[in-house]
């Protein structure tokens, strides 16, 4: 076998059709069969890069999921201390007053700060816009995928 088209692979078939008097010739091919073949390679790239990404995604979930494992941890570890540092202040405030009264006062506090961070967390998310770009683009191909004369 010519070691040039040996060594070309599977392409070595677009290049070599044969030999003619020692030498080899390129080969004549129809137009459908180009066609055919760069239809198919690109079919081969995209089903590759598909292919590609899954294991990279994949990869990068792993990562992201023990990322959140600790996150989490984090936040109910976060929550309990903070928890008990309201118990604290409750016990304290109970030195001086009813303990009825003490966890009142403290659970007051605390309501006034989440409706205070649920108010700042209201307005920013009014100002979150939806990536109009992106679905701009995504209804063109949408569209062009469905249109009878593709260019």
């Amino acid at each position: 076998m010519n070691p040039a088209k040996e060594a070309a692979g599977s392409l070595g078939s677009y290049a070599y059709s044969g030999k003619q008097g020692g030498a080899t010739v390129p080969a004549e091919r129809s137009i459908a069969d180009i066609v055919k073949d760069t239809l198919s390679n690109v079919q081969d790239i995209i089903r590759s890069e598909v292919q590609l990404a899954k294991v990279e995604l994949t990869q990068e979930a792993r990562k992201a999921s023990v990322a959140g494992i600790m996150f989490g941890a984090a936040a109910v570890t976060g929550f309990l201390g903070f928890a008990f540092c309201c118990l604290c202040v409750v016990y304290a405030l109970a030195l001086v007053m009813p303990a009825w009264a003490a966890a009142l006062i403290v659970g007051v506090g605390l309501f006034v700060i989440a409706a205070i961070a649920f108010s700042i967390g209201r307005e920013r998310w009014k100002k979150v816009k939806m990536p109009e770009k992106t679905i701009f683009t995504v209804k063109e191909d949408v569209a062009w995928t469905h249109s009878p004369n593709k260019s």
